[in-house]
């Protein structure tokens, strides 16, 4: 870690690459992430020799190595679906309580755009299918693990003239995951030469603290030779998730290591996965390098609290 970056670099990175994978791919990156008793769950984004990407689960009994990768993808095109059949992008996954079960939310691509995608698990063995909930251009998407005043509550990044046409964090709320209402404000891009001034977009789900929801977001700025993919914080209000209550100006991890500078996509870090260590206090973060490999990042809490909450 660098003294300007609040994240280390674990020194096995990348953890998984497109070699690692049991069947061909181009390049394996933005996975989601659970923990399921002692087992460490990625749901990786593949991009497979055609261009199309699906969602494979694969688990570790610490995170880091030993990696078992399931043979087939846990979530794929169905053929005769034009909403997905472009394939299945960066999921983010979060336990919900209320109902048992892991929420997948991710990017289903079709000819008509990207739009948010809802499935559910108890396993990741088997899923189920809910759709489409949130319809193009939208993505980015991460859903609260509870109910805040009885709704449940979506990040979201629609592209549309009802809003988000910035490249911002929008929330939506649903009485049942299925309706959900106008997107109202949460955060905006920053102007001119900021490092988060072209858009931004929620990174894993945000993690309920004490002092509020953690926000981990990825942020873009234009550069002569292309973007730049850099993750920031931001906290927002516990009982009113669209309250913006503090934002670190500075970025927190950028692309600066080889893996993260070379690849499909240069000068990219794209978190979508996180795991607490309550034990330790510590935040596992696994994040796409390049949109080419998978690698990990870890803070504690403490820190990522200390630094926001001074903003």
């Amino acid at each position: 870690m660098s003294d300007r970056e609040l994240f280390h670099r674990h020194p096995a990175n990348p953890i998984l690459t497109a070699d690692e994978w049991p069947y061909p791919v181009n390049t394996v990156f933005n996975p989601a992430a659970a923990q399921l008793g002692g087992t460490t769950v990625i749901l990786a984004r593949a991009e497979d020799l055609t261009g199309i990407s699906h969602l494979t689960v694969a688990r570790s009994p610490n995170g880091v190595d030993g990696w078992a990768i399931d043979p087939l993808p846990l979530l794929s095109p169905t053929d005769g679906i034009a909403s997905e059949q472009w394939g299945f992008e960066d999921p983010r996954v979060v336990f919900a309580p209320e109902l048992g079960r892991w929420v997948i939310t991710c990017t289903a691509y079709g000819p008509a755009g990207p739009a948010v995608y809802l499935a559910t698990t108890e396993d990741f063995l088997t899923v189920e299918r809910h759709g489409i909930v949130c319809h193009p251009d939208d993505k980015n998407a991460a859903l609260l693990p509870q109910r805040v005043d009885g709704k449940w509550v979506l990040f979201h990044r629609p592209m549309t003239e009802f809003g988000g046409a910035r490249g911002e964090i929008l929330l939506s709320r649903s009485p049942d995951l299925v309706s959900w209402s106008a997107p109202e404000q949460v955060m905006q891009p920053r102007s001119g030469a900021w490092w988060d001034s072209v858009r931004i977009g929620i990174g894993p789900p945000p993690l309920r603290t004490e002092h509020g929801w953690l926000v981990i977001y990825h942020g873009v700025k234009a550069t002569v030779s292309g973007g730049i993919y850099r993750i920031g914080l931001a906290l927002t209000d516990l009982d009113e998730p669209s309250r913006l209550l503090h934002r670190l100006p500075q970025w927190v991890f950028g692309p600066l290591a080889p893996y993260e500078r070379e690849g499909d996509v240069p000068n990219t870090v794209f978190p979508c996965g996180l795991v607490h260590d309550e034990a330790g206090d510590q935040i596992r973060l696994y994040y796409g390098a390049a949109d080419t490999s998978i690698c990990l990042a870890t803070a504690q809490l403490g820190d990522l609290l200390a630094a926001v909450l001074a903003a």
